[in-house]
């Protein structure tokens, strides 16, 4: 294994860790601002780090593919350790929310370079099923660490992966001077000359997305947009539903069981030579059936909502990278359809948590998963 795929497999891991181990004690951490903000104030802290991601993705995708993917992967492991030291120390709900932004920022610069990286390798199947594998590991390792340390340290397993990050800044020290001083990999083997080039370079790759944006390719972007947002509704709101039901270990328990079956199934999906378009329609059902049972067996309902999830966000990720554009931008906009479904649905249900009951939120995101199946594209 190359050094730099070994890097990515290290990071994805810290930085989902790290991002998933606040979700078990959203409660706890907006608690003295909900008298104030009623639901919303978990909401904003759950959805800060999926705003900063969907801010950042597709500009940063953008410029990995002018400035290289290393910088990039550089500039997201560093934004992730100074985010969590932020989170460690802080009580205070908006700078708590401006670090979650800084983070998801974080998210945005590694995650297009990532993609692009390991779509290049000579079994991308393989390549993205472990790195999925791997993303999920990191949220089953947050969610679980943070539900069991609780009782002891309420931040317990932020300092973990906290200290995680750290240590992942240590292999790019070697590297210091190609993140310092990255060479362009386009056509020309100059540098950018100025402001007024970049714009255009910006410019021209939106007039790209705009193409990638045809009927053709809507369902690729919908049905990711609206599959991690109905994940982001489900985990953002089920610590307050769950309040009184579930211990924090058992909450811990059952949101780890989602990422646990998703690296299973994501594992598995990506050795097997299967049309894209069937392991997406797949994963969609069984994501659907685990949103509604999620109401009643959080165990059953967050694993199927997992195991599903794991096998289409395969298939979408093959499914673009067989698109006929700059890696980095296609990967940028695919991550953008994935952080927009997990920071705007969230807000939306927030804003409707006073007038509906969880129960309702949650039965509605099981029907709009549902719908995607009916999805020609």
């Amino acid at each position: 294994m190359n050094p730099e795929r070994r890097l990515i497999y290290i990071a994805v891991f810290t930085i989902m860790g790290l991002s998933n181990a606040v979700i078990p004690i959203l409660p706890e951490l907006a608690a003295r601002y909900h008298s104030t903000f009623g639901e919303l104030a978990s909401s904003l802290l759950f959805s800060g780090y999926f705003l900063g991601a969907l801010a950042t993705m597709l500009p940063f995708g953008i410029l990995a593919d002018r400035f290289g993917n290393l910088r990039f992967i550089g500039i997201g492991i560093i934004l992730t350790a100074i985010s969590g030291l932020i989170i460690l120390f802080s009580e205070n709900l908006w700078v708590l929310i401006i670090s979650r932004f800084m983070e998801g920022s974080a998210c945005g610069a590694f995650f297009p370079a990532a993609f692009s990286t390991l779509s290049k390798c000579k079994d991308p199947g393989r390549c993205m099923g472990e790195f999925t594998f791997l993303f999920n590991a990191g949220l089953a390792s947050g969610a679980l660490f943070s539900g069991l340390l609780a009782e002891i340290y309420l931040k317990g397993a932020i300092l973990i992966f906290t200290f995680l990050a750290l240590l992942s800044v240590i292999p790019l020290l070697p590297r210091y001077r190609e993140l310092i001083n990255p060479k362009r990999i386009g056509k020309e083997s100059d540098l950018l000359p100025g402001p007024g080039y970049l714009k255009d370079h910006f410019k021209h790759s939106f007039r790209k997305v705009a193409g990638l944006l045809n009927r053709h390719n809507s369902g690729i972007w919908l049905s990711s947009f609206l599959l991690n947002g109905s994940i982001g509704v489900l985990i953002a709101y089920y610590p307050d539903y769950s309040l009184g039901i579930l211990t924090k270990a058992q909450l811990g328990s059952a949101i780890a069981s989602l990422y646990i079956c998703a690296m299973v199934t994501s594992l598995l999906v990506g050795r097997f030579r299967v049309k894209e378009k069937t392991i997406i329609w797949t994963g969609l059902f069984f994501s659907a059936l685990g949103a509604i049972f999620a109401i009643k067996h959080p165990f059953l309902g967050f694993s199927s909502l997992g195991g599903g999830s794991g096998m289409a966000m395969v298939g979408f990720a093959l499914a673009v990278a067989r698109m006929d554009a700059d890696r980095g931008l296609t990967m940028g906009l695919f991550n953008t359809t994935i952080y927009a479904g997990l920071s705007l649905l969230p807000i939306t249900a927030g804003l409707l948590a006073g007038t509906v009951s969880f129960e309702q939120i949650f039965v509605a995101t099981g029907c709009i998963l549902a719908v995607t199946l009916l999805l020609k594209n």
